[in-house]
């Protein structure tokens, strides 16, 4: 008979030197603005209420899905998320279990992130005891887990709701390896030195996205509860987030296993950069919609005088000489880094090709006043495809890589660097690929070509410099996929 294999998950709680020195850039890069954002749109945005309301809904669905506790069709997802969770847009094969049990988990799980929002504001302490009790509501119509008898066939036992477990829950991956979690007499005592690391990290201001992401991985190798761990350990992060300012770590089911599952198991192996990436992109994800938000959407005369006239107050203050400087300055840094980085990838690619390829590089800045109306056009469009406001009422500038391998057969990379939103410290770095089409005596745009790359949206306040190093691998994608792109239709 084979020995079956073990891998012994759990470890005792720490948080190393690893761990801190994770990248955080991805988020690091935006956050500024949306912090100085976020204060404008608390005090006068319905949209942005409205907008935590569905992010709140969203969660709600989602992490039973993850789960796999219901299955819920993705249009009916949208509509709950928009309209509230009302069981008259349900139909009986948009979910795969009864509309009265569907709803009873959704309740669960909204009354849950409810309380951790809650929890935020009275800026209560996290303890051992919360815990157990946000176990209880989160699971609070549940009523029973799955488990093993001593035959090893599976079993549906009894689930105790804000208690410990008092058995092993060490599931069988496909391979036939067992997973050791914390054993159960260890649990009360692990959970207490979980608390106490977090505290500790806390008061040390350990970057709240390691913070977070670090306590849902030590979370999940002790695996406290019999059952519904991954909801509550979703909301223990989500609650780290949200008192910094960020959002509910929400993973939607679409990059559960694509990447969620693949980093929790990558940092099973002490790889924890992917596992953090995951966080900051949900974050990221977040920060981009609320960006987009308006400040003001009431229908109100009298509301709205009020803060148009504060909005040209402030707007006034705002045009002060040092302010608009240091935009200016940020802009330009921006786009010199873009601009080295192409004229770098030119030479390069000059050297390969042996005169095969006409390759140029042109630009035009954010000072210069010819050319500006150029790529208006396709920067709507592409703004448009990713779902953000282009803001037209700041500067813009472009720059073209352009590979020329006959007359009739010339490529264009177009990287444009214009605002983002409604806050003027947030820019956007875009790229679309064209194909031009000689005419006469001047070359005019044919076709845009598939380019898949999402925008990079940045914050131009704080240090910029500190922000070159992403911004240098978006441009190197970017003419990555361009040359791609070119190489599959020789």
């Amino acid at each position: 008979m084979t020995e079956q294999k073990l891998h012994r998950l759990w470890q005792h709680i720490e948080l190393s030197e690893n761990w801190l020195e994770c990248d955080t850039s991805i988020i690091d890069d935006l956050s500024p603005s949306w912090f100085k954002r976020r204060e404008i749109l608390q005090s006068n945005s319905k949209e942005y209420q409205e907008f935590i309301i569905e992010l709140k809904r969203e969660h709600a669905i989602e992490t039973g899905i993850v789960e796999r506790m219901y299955d819920l069709d993705k249009g009916i997802t949208e509509t709950l998320i928009k309209k509230g969770f009302v069981e008259l847009y349900i139909s009986h094969n948009d979910t795969n279990i009864t509309v009265s049990k569907l709803f009873s988990h959704l309740s669960d799980h909204l009354d849950a992130v409810d309380f951790v929002f809650d929890v935020v504001k009275e800026n209560r302490d996290l303890t051992v005891s919360f815990i157990k009790e946000l176990h209880a509501l989160v699971t609070r119509n549940q009523e029973y887990a799955e488990g093993r008898d001593q035959f090893g066939n599976r079993t549906k036992i009894v689930l105790r709701k804000g208690t410990f477990k008092i058995h092993d829950n060490n599931p069988t991956r496909e391979d036939g390896t067992k997973v050791l979690y914390c054993p159960p007499e260890h649990v009360q005592s692990e959970m207490e030195n979980l608390v106490s690391f977090y505290n500790d990290a806390e008061d040390r201001t350990v970057h709240p996205l390691i913070c977070a992401t670090w306590f849902h991985h030590a979370f999940t190798t002790i695996h406290p509860f019999q059952d519904g761990n991954g909801r509550v350990v979703r909301l223990l992060a989500s609650l780290i987030l949200i008192k910094h300012r960020l959002f509910p770590f929400t993973v939607l089911r679409e990059e559960a296993r694509a990447k969620y599952i693949d980093a929790l198991e990558k940092a099973d192996v002490n790889e924890f950069q992917p596992l953090v990436d995951c966080f900051a992109e949900v974050q990221k994800r977040c920060i981009e919609k609320a960006l987009n938000l308006k400040e003001v959407s009431s229908s109100s005369f009298d509301e709205v005088v009020d803060i148009f006239s504060d909005k040209i107050e402030n707007w006034q203050k705002k045009t002060v000489v040092h302010r608009e400087s240091h935009l200016i300055e940020a802009r330009n840094s921006v786009f010199d880094f873009c601009f080295k980085q192409l004229k770098s990838i030119s030479n390069q690619l000059k050297s390969k090709l042996n005169g095969n390829a006409n390759i140029t590089v042109q630009q035009c800045s954010f000072v210069k006043e010819e050319g500006q109306d150029s790529y208006y056009e396709q920067i709507v469009k592409y703004a448009h495809k990713h779902n953000y406001y282009f803001n037209r009422n700041y500067p813009k500038g472009w720059m073209t890589f352009r590979i020329k391998l006959a007359e009739n057969r010339i490529y264009q990379l177009c990287i444009t660097m214009h605002h983002y939103g409604y806050d003027d410290t947030t820019l956007v770095i875009g790229a679309f690929l064209e194909f031009l089409i000689p005419h006469e005596s001047q070359i005019q745009t044919g076709d845009a070509l598939p380019l898949e790359i999402k925008p990079h949206v940045i914050s131009l306040a704080g240090d910029v410099t500190a922000k070159e190093k992403n911004i240098i691998a978006f441009v190197e994608k970017a003419v990555t996929l361009t040359m791609a792109q070119i190489a599959s239709e020789l």
